[in-house]
């Protein structure tokens, strides 16, 4: 094979940033295409089917601690902790989505959004019903990267050398 051969074969491949893909889209949520529409219905519906199953999970165990009788106080402790940690992990996730987190915050906070997965998935729920969640700030992302790669780009072309000299 020619190395004007091989030249032809190789694919353009696009200059500058490139978005970063999101969970269960890919990149996808740029131009809204390769099933953009059905990849958030299908987001939306299995996130809340996982909260929906997650929750009859969590009354099974509830009727678990009744059965056992170990008390009201306990009973009432579990509760208010799923609770609490199922709100806490809701407002994380939902402002997880128009910020970048901080690692280390987020590593403090595994535990509290493990317990309280289910406020994650309802975030996650809700957030599919008008766009792929994290869309919105990947979007702002790659338009600055995309800004600030053009203004590079428009200062750096052409040749400097061919470049008239002023008399």
């Amino acid at each position: 094979m020619s190395a004007a051969e091989n030249d032809t074969n190789v694919p353009d491949t696009p200059t500058g940033p490139r978005p970063e893909p999101i969970r269960f889209f890919g990149t996808t949520w740029v131009d809204h295409s390769g099933g953009y529409a059905a990849r958030r219905v299908g987001v939306a519906v299995g996130s809340l089917a996982a909260a929906a199953a997650s929750c009859l999970v969590l009354r099974i165990a509830y009727q678990g601690l009744r059965i056992a009788d170990i008390g009201s106080f306990v009973t009432v402790l579990t509760v208010v902790m799923f609770a609490t940690c199922s709100a806490l992990a809701f407002r994380h996730t939902w402002s997880a989505f128009t910020a970048r987190p901080d690692p280390d915050r987020q590593a403090s906070l595994r535990g509290l959004l493990t317990i309280g997965f289910v406020g994650s998935l309802l975030a996650y729920f809700f957030r599919s019903l008008t766009e792929a969640p994290g869309e919105k700030l990947h979007r702002a992302e790659y338009g600055k990267a995309r800004e600030e790669y053009e203004k590079r780009v428009t200062r750096r072309s052409g040749n400097p050398s061919k470049k008239r000299r002023r008399s």
